[in-house]
């Protein structure tokens, strides 16, 4: 798995670059202040060792998803030898995997940095930056005590670019980096990761059957097909819920119900060991995103010893 480390002074754009990235690969975004902010809360002061075990946790966990890569978010103090060997100790557990580690480092000028410091999405993010006035005074402190710029020629990796974003959206930023390092697009990851499958209960049936009539709808108004499951009675949907050769599942993306899949398995001798998606839907204003590629994909892997698939016209 590859791992993008975004470094830079305090209100450089880390976090806003880390947003915008995320927007057009297939890698996460794991900011500095995501752990930061709840240690803060919870124990009322910044305590930098709960905050270094719970990213290791984030770490370890994130290397076993199938996602592509991590942005991580991180102001390095090139002057702290501890800073050097906690990038590398990070850098090491991603490179572990056969994975690419790429550095890019965000300056700019400090007037816009104090600018930035007060905009709503870093108060937003950052509860401990909402005191406008320390935080402008913690952040000007920071760099005084340490030396957040790399001098040049300093940071000594093949993946490294420098970029004065000074006067550059975040969308710019990050389009220059997915460009240089030639990161994945957005991909079925993504999606992967959204949806999920949910058996359907008995006492679930009419639910289901109300998501199949809004889903096949304005398809039946447009051709008027008397087989459409749109004017399917509720008993045949039952019948197909309760029987004993397929099973009905809830397409769920991000905690809502989005569609519904109908598997079957088909006991003809002709047939043995064929499986059919013999219907899948997805509801009208969820259609065009790809959930129902994603959610037979899903079946696959609920299936995995299924051989041949076939699948019958009942989708929306």
């Amino acid at each position: 798995m590859n791992l993008i480390v975004l470094i830079g002074s305090g209100a450089v754009g880390k976090m806003t670059v880390g947003q915008e990235l995320m927007k057009i690969t297939d890698y996460r975004l794991f900011h500095n202040h995501q752990m930061i902010e709840p240690v803060i809360e919870i124990f009322g002061k910044f305590d930098g060792a709960v905050i270094k075990k719970l990213r290791e946790d984030i770490f370890d966990a994130f290397l076993k998803t199938d996602y592509f890569g991590l942005i991580f978010t991180f102001m390095w103090a090139f002057d702290m030898q501890s800073d050097w060997d906690y990038i590398k100790s990070v850098a090491e557990k991603f490179e572990a995997t056969g994975g690419t580690v790429y550095y890019v480092e965000l300056v700019a000028d400090r007037e816009v940095r104090i600018e930035r410091n007060k905009t709503e999405n870093r108060l937003k993010n950052k509860a401990s930056k909402r005191n406008i006035v320390i935080s402008e005074d913690r952040m000007l402190r920071e760099e005084t005590k340490h030396r957040l710029v790399s001098r040049e020629g300093e940071i000594p990796f093949e993946n490294y670019m420098k970029i004065d974003n000074t006067n550059l959206e975040p969308a710019e930023v990050a389009l220059m980096i997915k460009k240089r390092f030639n990161l994945q697009d957005v991909g079925v990851t993504e999606m992967m990761n959204r949806v999920k499958l949910e058996e359907v209960r008995e006492d679930e049936i009419e639910q289901l059957y109300d998501m199949q009539v809004q889903s096949f709808l304005p398809l039946y108004k447009k051709y008027h097909d008397e087989g459409s499951p749109a004017i399917e009675s509720i008993e045949r949907v039952k019948a197909r819920v309760v029987q004993e050769n397929g099973k009905y599942y809830f397409i769920v993306m991000d905690g809502a119900r989005v569609g519904a899949v109908n598997v079957e398995r088909k006991i003809s001798a002709s047939e043995e060991g064929c499986f059919y998606i013999s219907s899948i839907f997805v509801l009208p204003k969820y259609q065009n995103q790809g959930i129902k590629f994603v959610a037979m994909q899903k079946v696959f892997e609920l299936y995995p010893d299924v051989k041949v698939w076939k699948f019958e016209l009942r989708a929306n």
